[in-house]
């Protein structure tokens, strides 16, 4: 589909305000955890809910949102997913229990559609810039995600309303990447109706639950998932164990998310010029497995080499998963299918990941069985990615 100047900067801003809004609102929680916790009285497990419901909400309805999308205008979807968020925002920090969780839930089901939805906006209105677009869409999610997180505390002090402050700022993110929607879809309605049009013209009878390789997608996102949210989540526990200072343990994490972006955006592009990704893969496998190790045997020392390693394979790993949505699929409707049904299982099979690091540390302290359980993992998780790689649609297996 041909752009002006004007209409391809202004898509090109959607994907970034969305990709931001998809997760900037999740990450936003933890440095602030511990004062919503004392500010309503909140046990430990009622405080950890903030961040699982909207994971819960992932794994549980990404099908259902899958279903329900294809029969609807992708800027319908679009517009409703970020109407969800703003209201999820708003309710979050109302201030009682019963709105934080229901805030929660809201958060989590607009991110949900908006996370099924956004590959099928890419694949209908960019076919010959899957890439780039890809590229542009996961950095901006990561990179706006990462401030959310770094700037949080900062934020409520700034803002004079402490947590609420801190996560309520987000609303006026998303209420932008409303307006840009809605702009967009006003400008551009002919040309882009007639391009959905011609896209819905072909069949898409099949199930994608016997697809083969949709399932080798899923599996795949899944797992560097897992390994992903294992680190992020227990990374500076095992390094404070490890003799590591608690201030060093965050830079290590900033690392890993500063050496993510310039790959996020880069292998996209990479491996759309690629009949089969499989080198990819195995550089994936390669540095994530080599990154394990080094924390594992060396501990904390060469820790920063890790983190460049891990955030380089870990960067890799995700963009490619989000890419293969469009990649592997033949039409609009099939990306939303794969896009649906990966991020259910995926999220299904990350969920797993932090508790069972943990379980296997309170049976072995020294952490070695829990990274013995993310290198085989990896080691799996590279042959179902090498699998997901191979020039084939969803629609053929």
């Amino acid at each position: 589909m041909k752009h002006n100047i004007g209409l391809l900067s202004l898509s090109i801003a959607v994907i970034i305000l969305i990709g931001g809004g998809l997760r900037a609102p999740i990450t936003a929680v933890s440095p602030v955890l511990t004062e919503i916790i004392a500010a309503l009285q909140l046990n430990n497990i009622e405080g950890s809910l903030l961040t699982s419901i909207p994971l819960i909400v992932f794994a549980s309805c990404s099908v259902l949102v899958s279903k329900i999308a294809v029969r609807f205008n992708i800027h319908y979807s679009l517009i409703f997913s970020l109407i969800l968020l703003l209201a999820g925002l708003y309710v979050r920090v109302y201030g009682n229990m019963a709105t934080l969780f229901i805030g929660s839930f809201l958060i989590g089901l607009g991110i949900c559609i908006g996370n099924v939805t956004t590959p099928a906006y890419i694949k209908t209105f960019f076919p010959d810039r899957i890439g780039v677009m890809t590229g542009i869409f996961s950095v901006g999610m990561n990179f706006i995600a990462a401030l959310a997180s770094g700037l949080s505390i900062g934020i409520g002090e700034w803002s004079e309303m402490g947590w609420r402050g801190s996560l309520g700022i987000w609303m006026f993110w998303v209420l932008l990447a409303l307006l840009a929607v809605v702009i967009e879809a006003f400008l551009g309605s002919k040309n882009k109706t007639e391009k959905v049009h011609v896209v819905r013209e072909s069949p898409q009878n099949f199930n994608v639950f016997r697809s083969r390789q949709a399932w080798y997608i899923s599996i795949f996102m899944g797992i560097q998932s897992l390994v992903y949210y294992c680190l992020v989540a227990l990374l500076p526990v095992v390094l404070i164990d490890y003799g590591m200072a608690k201030e060093q343990t965050g830079i290590v994490l900033l690392i890993i998310q500063l050496a993510m972006l310039p790959v996020l955006f880069i292998s996209p592009i990479i491996a759309t010029r690629l009949k089969d990704q499989k080198w990819m893969i195995y550089g994936v496998g390669v540095l994530m497995f080599g990154g394990i190790t080094m924390l594992m045997l060396l501990k904390s020392q060469f820790v920063y080499t890790a983190a460049v390693m891990i955030g380089i394979s870990s960067g890799l790993a995700f963009s490619l998963s989000i890419l293969f949505f469009s990649l592997k699929s033949k039409t609009m409707e099939g990306t939303i299918k794969i896009s649906g049904k990966a991020q259910s299982v995926g999220y299904l099979i990350a969920a797993f990941g932090p508790p069972i690091f943990g379980l296997l540390h309170d049976w072995d302290v020294s952490w070695q069985s829990s990274f013995y359980f993310l290198l085989l993992m990896i080691i799996i998780m590279v042959f179902f990615g090498r699998e997901a790689a191979k020039p084939r649609f969803i629609e053929e297996h």
